[in-house]
């Protein structure tokens, strides 16, 4: 009986959904004409990336781009513009190199990983072992005894590569090294090191942890198979300072008729600190802004409440999501639901979706409004790193999903700058994202848990 009712539910939800397309075709023909032809929101995200710079957690440059996006959303006009303070982490890079000094005589590229020690001031001398896996490690940990233990292995997926660098650094101390490189996360280079956070594993020495380039990993596997010898000097200045303040940036669309019912669209303000993080995630903060912006200029006040929300501290702590759980945790029933962009601003194709099958049917026929830009794809699960607290206290989740056939080309290197975005797949992320939340903000019918 229960599942008869289960799917009687299901119907009468997709049939209502159905209306509700029908009712908002006008409205998202309007906000997608608007969006693909505004140049705002692209030269707003590039002058917070040229103004600003990296801006990592901690930083001045992190603090000042906030100070700017409050004032400019204030001129925007929206409203309860404030600054939520977290309190965050301070890990400082400082100094940095890796000298090849057998065979030959060479500077390298490196960035040190997140949370790293830093070396004696005269650095770290010794001979590189090459491994291809944490089993090859085990196997061979006679020969990474006293040795700078690097982790040459080859990109396949994000989630299952990136384990080397969380873990890299404990395995090789287990195994007696006396510092591990990682070939950097990702399928391609231009002579461009990936940074990130690392841990280190409790009890474990702590020893120092930095990524290497694609090109000059290859290198030293090459020698290693002909039987020659790598030494290196590595110097790092990487360390931990005294917590400081931040804060989460929070602006609004208020409801007409349910205020108090809020749709959370945003991203993650801080970045590494490298590069200009102009997808990681200035890209998916700004497209957020921008299509809540598009729909104030357009005179379109949802039912409910939209609220943009650039998270502070997602990569290397994440306590900016966590502070917005505990400050908004006695509202989470009033969430209907959060929107996250950290995937980058390539092409959008949709959204993950997590949430209930009735929710999931309405949301599956308002993504038929965003067929005419190919962003109508609802995948199996959505969420974020930063929406994942407030999506464990029941609030449903989705998360942006774009082209990500070059994300990791740039991901947390010194070459995520505005000149590897296209404007038109920015519009049409601020496009899809409008749509999405306008709908789920304005139809009578709350979406359901």
């Amino acid at each position: 009986m229960k599942k008869i009712l289960l799917y009687i539910a299901i119907i009468y939800t997709f049939l209502s959904a159905g209306e509700i397309a029908d009712q908002y075709s006008a409205a998202a023909e309007k906000i997608i004409q608007a969006a693909l032809e505004s140049e705002a929101g692209f030269e707003r995200l590039a002058e917070l990336c040229d103004t600003f710079g990296p801006r990592f957690t901690g930083s001045q440059n992190l603090e000042d781009a906030i100070d700017w996006i409050l004032e400019e959303m204030q001129e925007d006009g929206l409203t309860n513009v404030h600054g939520e303070k977290v309190k965050v982490p301070r890990w400082v890079r400082g100094r940095e190199s890796l000298e090849l000094i057998t065979p030959h005589k060479k500077g390298m590229q490196i960035l040190g990983l997140g949370g790293s020690i830093g070396t004696p001031k005269k650095g770290i001398r010794g001979d590189v072992f090459c491994v291809n896996s944490f089993e090859d490690l085990e196997a061979n940990a006679d020969q990474a005894k006293g040795k700078i233990v690097l982790f040459n292995v080859p990109f396949t997926t994000y989630g299952e590569t990136v384990q080397y660098r969380y873990g890299g650094a404990s395995a090789a101390a287990k195994a007696g090294a006396i510092a591990s490189l990682v070939r950097s996360i990702g399928p391609f280079s231009m002579y461009t090191p990936h940074t990130g956070g690392m841990y280190y594993e409790e009890g474990i020495k702590k020893i120092p942890h930095a990524a290497i380039t694609l090109e000059d990993a290859r290198m030293f596997q090459r020698i290693q198979d002909r039987g020659g010898k790598i030494t290196v000097k590595l110097k790092m200045d990487g360390r931990y300072m005294p917590d400081s303040w931040s804060r989460n940036v929070v602006a609004e669309l208020p409801g007409s008729v349910y205020p108090d019912e809020v749709i959370v669209i945003g991203g993650h303000i801080d970045s590494w600190d490298v590069g200009q993080g102009a997808m990681d995630d200035a890209g998916g903060c700004v497209a957020a802004w921008e299509a809540v912006r598009l729909l104030k200029a357009l005179g379109l006040q949802p039912k409910r409440t939209i609220r943009v929300v650039m998270w502070t501290n997602e990569e290397n702590g994440t306590r900016g999501g966590n502070a917005y759980r505990d400050e908004h945790v006695d509202e989470l029933d009033d969430h209907i639901l959060a929107i996250e962009s950290d995937a980058g601003v390539f092409s959008p194709e949709g959204f993950g979706f997590s949430g209930s099958d009735e929710a999931r049917a309405m949301v599956k026929e308002i993504a038929n409004l965003l067929e005419p830009i190919g962003s109508n794809f609802i995948g199996d699960s959505g969420g974020g790193a930063d929406i994942n607290p407030i999506m464990n206290e029941g609030v449903p989740g989705m998360g942006l999903d774009v082209d990500g056939s070059k994300y990791f080309w740039y991901h947390h290197t010194n070459a995520d700058a505005i000149d590897k975005l296209d404007k038109d797949e920015f519009n049409r992320c601020v496009a899809t994202m409008a749509v999405m939340s306008y709908v789920v903000a304005d139809m009578d019918t709350r979406l359901p848990r």
